[in-house]
């Protein structure tokens, strides 16, 4: 076992004579009671029964609501619930997901997502249809706190299908939201679980890419799933940081294995891109910082961008944007 599986946990294989349903709908919550209601209720209402689907709660030990009282009331009997006895963090209680999940097809869906009428049905079609394939996901629509549609992730496909040159795509920026995405057990016990030297962002980047490696995967141009995004004022400067560091990690993760599936020339090439991607992100939340008067984060901000992608192009794009989030904010400042 080489260092890259040392960070994952194993997904053991079902024993033999244990029930198999098709489906586990496997919902990881954490203090997201007031969601959940709506993400059992967007499953429930396409239920195919026990035989054909396990549906879990699995709560990294909730502190803020209660959890257990909405899945027993919405469930009533019909969603499993189990809660770790201690938070684990979130990788941790994904693995948890994964290894508790009896179905074939593995969809996680997070206690704050939903899923659209029909999804079960039109996914369970394309890995009828596409038998090869480890992985499918469809099209997504990004809602707010209050559940209003916002925008829809880019068309990957016109048409329902197996998708070409997938790893080339997939490992230049993350394009699959989590509750769009099924996938067969059997993948997880052949690759394992989440690599959990990720803290808080980009296992699931680094897992799509990993599954892209070694399986075809197909995708279903209808919006089925939606996924609920934080909005830009709940990202604090440490929680910014901490997310360049962790596409950082996950890029280099990637790095490790990328070459022995595509020429190293073009592995580079990918990553190089990749990263120059999230460099550019994180110059627009550095400067949003900065427009907000908050110098020394800022700049500390802008020196993890340079450890992201150091290069002419993003150093000169990020000098810039300092410079024009300073004056806006001196601007402001005057005025008022």
């Amino acid at each position: 076992m080489n260092d890259q599986y040392q960070n994952r946990a194993t997904i053991s294989s079902i024993l033999n004579g244990t029930p198999r349903p098709l489906w586990s709908v496997m919902i990881p919550n954490y203090n997201s009671a007031n969601y959940l209601r709506q993400t059992l209720k967007s499953v429930l209402d396409q239920d195919p029964g026990p035989d054909i689907m396990q549906i879990e709660v699995i709560d990294d030990h909730s502190t803020k609501d209660d959890p257990k009282a909405v899945v027993e009331e919405v469930g009533r009997g019909r969603v499993g619930f189990y809660q770790q006895p201690q938070n684990v963090g979130f990788i941790r209680n994904f693995e948890t997901c994964l290894q508790r999940a009896r179905g074939q097809l593995i969809h996680q869906l997070h206690g704050d997502d939903c899923v659209q009428d029909g999804f079960y049905r039109k996914m369970q079609q394309v890995f009828e249809h596409n038998p090869e394939i480890g992985a499918a996901f469809c099209r997504h629509i990004y809602i707010d706190a209050d559940g209003h549609w916002h925008t829809i992730s880019r068309l990957e496909k016109p048409e329902s299908g197996v998708l070409s040159n997938w790893l080339e795509q997939i490992a230049i920026e993350q394009r699959i939201a989590t509750p769009s995405i099924v996938v067969r057990r059997s993948v997880y016990e052949h690759l394992g679980g989440f690599d959990r030297r990720i803290v808080c962002c980009g296992e699931d980047w680094e897992m799509w890419v990993r599954i892209a490696a070694h399986y075809p995967v197909a995708y279903e141009p209808e919006p089925l799933a939606l996924y609920r995004f934080k909005p830009l004022e709940s990202l604090t400067p440490k929680r910014i940081q901490q997310i360049m560091q962790d596409m950082r990690m996950a890029s280099e993760i990637i790095q490790s294995y990328l070459p022995n599936y595509l020429p190293q020339s073009t592995a580079a090439k990918l990553l190089n891109k990749a990263r120059k991607n999230y460099a550019l992100w994180s110059i627009e939340k550095t400067s949003q910082m900065l427009s907000k008067g908050d110098i020394g984060a800022g700049f500390e901000l802008f020196h993890e961008v340079l450890k992201c992608h150091k290069s002419f192009e993003t150093v000169v794009r990020a000098i810039l944007k300092l410079l024009k989030s300073q004056l806006i904010h001196t601007l402001t400042q005057t005025r008022n």
